[in-house]
């Protein structure tokens, strides 16, 4: 089940909220101020929503869940000389876990292709993993260095991990950011209406803009690729877009639900293509995976005090690996590392004084970069790479001209909403009552435009699935 379904809206969503406010009433005649049976419908719709497509992967979540509430409690009460083994053998346990779902096929294919057999595992990649073995590492760490409290109900800590806001492609929510909101968390009508239409701001990025430009790059860095010089720099740019509406609408929904409940998740994109630098892109986009790594990885391996170049590296590796078991995406991690090195060592003084120069530059950068990391298969990708480089195909045709003027008002729709326009919009709005005027006006023309375009749309999936 995905957000930007027509099911998930008109089904799911109601029955969830009709539900849950029967159950807030529920908590507020029989618990006061708790929120023990408004946790009761979260988890089972949560579990029912994450079972609509991976059934059989529910159970791995569950013992995940119940490892992890295991290796917490221990954590907490085990004597100090302890408490870091009890740390390790948890944070093993879900790094195995991702390891073998994730990673089993691509290192027996590694080995066999350089001449040492091995039997490849058939294991299918249950959806979501990636994101709910972070948080379950973020859990444990927090305990460790006593920024949380461990949990002592084994159901709140399967809310937090199998929250269907977050469940399936993230942010990455750390347990200190919602630990309270658990059991103590209210939502005025100011949560709700601002849950609301930041929920439908996500659902148009996903539906009418994400998923017009991934048609447009699907065709010309598949189909048409290597025709022309021109159709390789459009259908990247598609897909550079497509990538930022897709996964940064996801975030938006996420994070509108979440509001709507009383949970406030923190913000995962910041307009990334108004970086003044690689190393501010990175800091934009994404940034919950940034901040995990940061605080998780390169922090405690000696951040900026001692070898940052080597944990700049690791941290890009992990990275790269983080988003798929294929050799691309290493050396699409690879590549950043090394640009990031260098901006630190050379670049980012300098750009601070030619500003636009440093943007383009960095634009750049990035949009190689996406080059990497869309082609999985190396052959097509060198494909690419000499079209897209002028060294063959023609410069353009066609299909180049009909992408773009076919679809003039997507384009220009997508490159303004890149930048932070909607910001910028409501601080220029004093009055409140136009405010909300725009915002429901607004709201409702996104909805009617993705119900329409959903009707019959048969590919709509999000991009941040398949890791």
């Amino acid at each position: 089940m995905v957000f930007s379904d027509l099911f998930f809206l008109f089904v799911f969503i109601p029955a969830f909220a009709a539900c849950y406010l029967a159950a807030r009433a529920a908590d507020k005649r029989f618990f006061e101020s708790n929120n023990t049976i408004r946790n009761a419908v979260l988890i089972l719709f949560s579990l029912i929503f994450y079972a609509w497509g991976e059934p059989v992967f529910l159970f791995l979540m569950i013992s995940d869940v119940g490892i992890n509430y295991l290796a917490g409690k221990l954590i907490a009460n085990a004597p100090a000389p302890k408490r870091k083994t009890a740390l390790i053998i948890g944070i093993t346990c879900n790094i195995l876990t991702l390891g073998i779902f994730k990673y089993a096929g691509f290192v027996a294919q590694s080995f066999n292709a350089i001449g040492i057999p091995m039997p490849v595992p058939e294991i299918r990649l249950p959806i979501g993993i990636s994101f709910y073995i972070f948080q379950c590492i973020s859990y444990l760490v927090d305990v460790y260095r006593k920024e949380a409290q461990p949990q002592q109900k084994f159901y709140n800590l399967l809310l937090y991990i199998s929250m269907f806001p977050q469940l399936i492609a993230g942010p990455i929510v750390r347990y200190n950011t919602i630990a309270k909101e658990i059991n103590q968390r209210s939502a005025s009508i100011d949560d709700i209406s601002e849950g609301i239409f930041r929920f439908l701001i996500g659902l148009g990025k996903k539906v009418i803009i994400a998923n017009q430009l991934g048609s447009i790059s699907d065709q010309l860095l598949g189909d048409s690729l290597g025709n022309t010089t021109a159709g390789a720099w459009v259908g990247l740019l598609a897909f550079s877009l497509q990538i930022y509406f897709d996964f940064s609408g996801y975030s938006d929904m996420a994070i509108g639900m979440g509001r709507c409940m009383g949970f406030h998740f923190n913000e995962n994109f910041n307009h990334p293509y108004t970086c003044a630098s690689v190393t501010d892109f990175w800091r934009k986009w994404h940034i919950s995976l940034g901040q995990f790594f940061r605080d998780y990885v390169y922090i405690p391996m000696g951040g900026n005090r001692q070898h940052q170049w080597l944990n700049i590296f690791c941290v890009w590796f992990l990275t790269g690996m983080w988003h798929g078991a294929s050799w691309n995406f290493i050396l699409w991690g690879l590549y950043f590392g090394i640009i990031l090195v260098i901006e630190k060592l050379w670049l980012l003084k300098p750009m601070q004084k030619l500003p636009a120069l440093g943007h383009l530059y960095s634009l750049l950068a990035v949009y190689v970069g996406w080059g990497i990391f869309y082609f999985d298969d190396f052959g097509t990708m060198q494909t690419f790479f000499k079209t897209f480089f002028h060294g063959m195909g023609n410069w353009s045709g066609f299909d180049v001209k009909q992408a773009i003027t076919g679809n003039l008002w997507l384009w220009i729709a997508a490159l303004t909403l890149c930048l932070p326009v909607r910001t910028y919009a409501e601080n220029r709005i004093q009055n409140e009552t136009v405010k909300y005027a725009i915002r429901t006006a607004l709201s409702l023309v996104i909805l009617l435009l993705s119900v329409s375009l959903l009707v019959g749309a048969t590919n709509n999936a999000f991009l941040y699935f398949r890791f």
